[in-house]
């Protein structure tokens, strides 16, 4: 008959996490008040749908730190700003035809936390209990 035993293996993994240091100031790119939900859907699908240079959309996807509150403003202001960042705040990059305004302060709250231009990626996580059987 074979023994099975448990070997718990500890991996350092690089996680990406936005960590924000505000130096100096930042700009970010929000979905302006008062657009009409059809503009906000369309500059919202466009913002995520970009292929590379696109927005990462996974935060306001359900049970990302953006998903609440789950509003077609909040997202699309998400969206709006992660395609600004990733296109190093380029002036047209936060055009939206109309549906998008530059904020110079930092639209982040709670757990969801907002990218600029001074985020960089660090943490790490510990993960993984292996289990061989012999």
């Amino acid at each position: 008959m074979g023994m099975v035993v448990a070997v718990t293996v500890t991996v350092t993994v690089t996680v990406t996490a936005m960590v924000m240091e505000m130096v100096g100031g930042g700009s970010w790119c929000v979905a302006k008040i008062g657009v009409s939900e059809e503009a906000l859907q369309r500059a919202l699908d466009s913002a995520c749908g970009g292929g590379d240079g696109g927005a990462d959309c996974a935060p306001i996807q359900p049970n990302g730190l953006c998903f609440t509150p789950n509003t077609l403003q909040a997202h699309a202001s998400y969206a709006f700003n992660s395609f600004y960042q990733r296109n190093a705040r380029a002036s047209n990059a936060c055009l939206f035809n109309g549906a998008s305004t530059v904020a110079q302060t930092d639209p982040s709250y709670g757990s969801c936390v907002y990218p600029s231009s001074s985020a960089v990626a660090t943490p790490t996580a510990r993960c993984c209990t292996k289990v061989h059987a012999m």
